[in-house]
């Protein structure tokens, strides 16, 4: 029986855990709706305890005057009005003596709000821990598909590993037909390419291709961080969701475009583009 409260209590634990951000997201979310109705709940109370200490004051000053003139507001004021009242109230303290008189009334609405910017930092830098391990498990993968390459490489020799590439991007044009497929027509040739990072097909002219490599190197000099929307800009593609949180690190390497000539569904000639430093997160 002990055994199994351990194992259900170390999955709601577990599950916590996972789902952290999502949970101080929420109670967050609920920490801002419920500060703002604390707020509005202690007004009316600490409006009273100000209106208790003006009447005070005026009772102890022993002032024979009526009490809007004591006040200072002629012979009459519009108490059905609230918004000549609250100023009245305002203008007859000092901000750090509203603040004495009134600051236990708001005790509930700055711990709800303390709580609520907790849960924000909190979430916040959950997914900044997450997004480190997730960078530093995508370095490592990297590092070992590099590390992978260069012995398949140094294996079989580099005409078989070619050949190997052109079999994976075979396997490719046969997973995405073109008859299935949507063509892109981008004004800038009339070769059919595949582009295996988005699974799109679309016509270009390969020194095309070749000019936009280039030129995303040489902004990727200047700019040190280049999208890969970026690249789809200079091919006449249209942007992807992914496209805008990954692209190419100065740091890391260059852009590096290479083509695998292949045949589509319907026999027609098809370049494939292979990116030969995959697209990384920013």
């Amino acid at each position: 029986m002990l055994n199994q409260i351990v194992t259900v209590g170390r999955k709601v634990v577990g599950e916590i855990s996972k789902n952290s951000p999502v949970i101080l997201t929420g109670i967050a979310v609920t920490g801002v709706v419920s500060t703002v109705a604390l707020a509005v709940k202690a007004t009316p109370k600490a409006l009273s305890l100000i209106d208790d200490e003006v009447y005070k004051q005026y009772f102890d000053s022993g002032s024979e005057e009526p009490f809007a003139q004591w006040l200072g507001l002629g012979s009459t004021i519009e108490t059905d009005n609230l918004s000549e009242r609250i100023k009245v109230r305002i203008n007859f303290f000092k901000k750090g003596e509203i603040l004495k008189l009134t600051w236990k009334c708001y005790i509930p609405t700055a711990a709800i709000g303390a709580v609520t910017i907790a849960c924000i930092i909190g979430a916040h830098n959950v997914h900044l821990r997450r997004n480190a391990a997730l960078a530093s498990l995508y370095s490592l993968t990297e590092t070992a598909f590099k590390d992978y390459q260069a012995k398949i490489v140094e294996t079989i020799g580099k005409n078989k590993e070619l050949k190997v590439r052109d079999d994976i991007c075979e396997e490719k044009i046969k997973r995405n037909p073109t008859g299935d497929a949507e063509i892109f027509f981008t004004g800038k040739g009339e070769t059919l390419c595949y582009d295996s990072m988005s699974g799109r097909y679309f016509k270009t002219d390969i020194d095309k291709v070749k000019r936009a490599e280039y030129s995303l190197n040489r902004t990727l000099m200047t700019d040190m961080f280049v999208t890969l929307n970026e690249f789809y800009d200079e091919l006449g593609l249209s942007h992807i969701k992914l496209g805008e949180d990954v692209g190419w690190n100065i740091d890391k390497a260059s852009i590096i475009i290479t083509f695998s000539a292949q045949l589509t569904d319907k026999d027609e000639p098809c370049l494939v583009l292979n990116y030969e430093v995959v697209p990384r997160y920013r």
